[in-house]
């Protein structure tokens, strides 16, 4: 940003970048191979075959021979206000009285400018946060003063049919409108903010039906477009999501999930231009932490917030007033097998229908994290029926459509350069969009790693939230190739991954009850020391040592010294 101002006064051309030998997949179905894309400031000035486009003396070259150049990646629905913990929504699961709601919130926004660095780290370039709190509306200008952060629309509290106190702390993101004059006064007010959108939450209650709130929703619309807002609307089923396109509105927030949706909502929703916003994942992000199993991918282990993840196996160990209750009632909750199937084929019949798809992760919410939620996303859409391109062009120009940027997710002359560069073709799978070479935000090139590296602390908390999980390579990925395992009086008990590797393979295979609870971490330089309380340990028989007793925790420490971003040594005291 300074470079550009610097050039603005000075009245020189912006320097210009080539990005020389990539085949270039953009999600209008145009791909060129051996492409030429030069790139002047934050924008893209032309594109073309190499043999066409010619590079200007002293452009600074980028050799992409091999690989494949795309927009950057939109996830058209996250929450800052919440981390994707287990003790971010209250009016979920009541957990403050092992964690103050006040305490989850000071920590998240603390974090925020590792929050915006994960989602580039994951491709993702610009985002949608679709309602909280006030203090939303920093969040977006804090990200427009950097050039290391995603895009960020956003808009402030979901004007809502129902209330929800638990998320009140003074300036509470759900704010009720029981009348049509109270949410024209909140959209009133939310204008002064310039918001990219207004959301509502239009649930529904035994008490609170379609009808009952639908003054409160064509009020809030009507007024949203007189002041030019467009409105998103939280509506799941079939009757408020119809109802909500008849009053106008421009997105809808989430799949309708309760049947299928039929012919007349299709036509009603492509009459309206409506773009549809299905977060297939975010229900089972809360069912994977209820019941314990999960099935985190790779990224999430590695690019997610290690200290957020980690929350999400406390249910192993809580204890305290409501929290058993809680979390036993959600563990008994079925799993919503019925509810997926038909996000999914709504989703394809959607897409089929020719309606505007944009994807979103509903980010935040408790199991869905920031940033690399959005490849499960990506492959669970897939997984519906749609196709890679398909996918693609939902996360790219379907978000920009969100975003209210026509000059976002796509490559052409005049966009702007948010772009990635990858190590595999997007057209053979979502899983290609995982192989990030490069993330190129505003015409700046850089290495994804670069954004939000680990510190030691952070690379033992990865490797024990794979612990914990029982997965072994995510658990590998933090040691060095040559790490020692050392006994208590610092001889070697393992060296080297492949004896790292067997060693924790046994321990993984015998303990299906595993958990190591952090009870303490201490991190000095180069080492961290955690003291931990394992349960359901049982050693690989015929270890020389004894199995652990799975009804009586295990009370151990580990020391980690850390070298080069990697786990070198490790020595554990008992």
């Amino acid at each position: 940003m300074l470079q550009l101002l610097v050039f603005a006064l000075l009245g020189a051309p912006l320097p210009v970048k080539a990005i020389v030998g990539a085949t270039v997949v953009d999600p209008t179905g145009l791909r060129i191979p051996d492409a030429v894309v030069l790139l002047r400031g934050e924008r893209i000035e032309a594109v073309g075959q190499r043999t066409r486009i010619r590079i200007p003396k002293g452009a600074e070259r980028i050799d992409a021979s091999g690989k494949f150049l795309i927009p950057g990646l939109i996830d058209a629905h996250v929450h800052f206000f919440q981390s994707g913990g287990l003790y971010t929504r209250p009016d979920g699961w009541d957990l403050r009285s092992v964690k103050p709601y006040a305490e989850e919130q000071r920590e998240l926004r603390e974090a925020l400018d590792l929050t915006f660095a994960r989602y580039l780290r994951s491709g993702v370039t610009a985002v949608a946060d679709m309602g909280g709190p006030m203090w939303n509306f920093e969040v977006r200008d804090r990200a427009a003063r950097s050039e290391r952060t995603p895009r960020v629309a956003v808009t402030g509290p979901l004007i809502s049919s129902i209330s929800d106190e638990p998320l009140d702390l003074g300036d509470p993101p759900i704010i009720r409108c029981a009348t049509a004059e109270e949410a024209v006064a909140l959209v009133r007010k939310q204008a002064e903010r310039r918001p990219n959108y207004i959301k509502l939450w239009y649930v529904l209650t035994p008490t609170e039906t379609v009808e009952k709130n639908r003054p409160m929703v064509r009020a809030a619309i009507a007024e949203s477009h007189r002041l030019g807002l467009r409105v998103a609307v939280h509506a799941t089923e079939l009757s408020t999501a119809r109802a909500a396109l008849e009053e106008g509105a421009d997105i809808l927030v989430h799949s309708v999930e309760d049947q299928e949706v039929d012919d007349a909502f299709l036509e009603l929703a492509r009459a309206r231009a409506v773009t549809y916003i299905p977060t297939l994942i975010v229900g089972a992000g809360y069912q994977r932490t209820a019941t314990q199993q999960f099935d985190f991918l790779p990224e999430e282990f590695a690019w997610g917030d290690p200290y957020v993840m980690g929350t999400l196996f406390d249910p192993r160990h809580l204890s305290g007033p409501g929290a058993a209750e809680v979390l036993r009632k959600a563990a008994e909750s079925p799993k919503p097998l019925a509810r997926e199937l038909i996000l999914e084929r709504n989703l394809l019949a959607v897409q089929r229908a020719g309606i505007t798809v944009a994807l979103g992760t509903d980010a935040g919410n408790t199991g869905t994290l920031h940033g690399p939620s959005v490849f499960r996303e990506l492959a669970l859409m897939e997984a519906s029926g749609l196709t890679p391109m398909e996918v693609l062009k939902a996360a790219t120009i379907g978000g920009a459509r969100v975003m209210g940027r026509d000059d976002l997710g796509r490559i052409a002359a005049g966009a702007v350069a948010d772009l990635l560069l990858l190590d595999a073709d997007p057209a053979t799978g979502t899983a290609a969009l995982r192989r990030i070479a490069a993330v190129i935000r505003g015409g700046r090139i850089s290495d994804p790693a670069s954004f939000a590296p680990d510190g030691p602390s952070e690379l033992a908390q990865r490797q024990l939230n794979a612990f914990n999980a029982r997965a072994l390579e995510p658990f590998l990925a933090s040691y060095a190739d040559d790490v020692e395992v050392l006994t208590p009086d610092g001889a070697v008990q393992l060296s080297g991954k492949p004896a790292l590797r067997e060693h924790t393979r046994a321990i993984f295979a015998n303990s299906p009850s595993l958990h190591a609870r952090l009870a303490k971490r201490i991190a000095v330089g180069a080492f961290v020391v955690d003291e931990l309380v394992v349960t359901g340990l049982v050693l690989e028989p015929g270890a020389g040592e004894r199995g652990a007793d799975t009804s009586e925790p295990v009370h151990t420490a580990a020391v980690y010294e850390v070298r080069a971003g990697r786990i070198v040594a490790v020595r554990m005291l008992r």
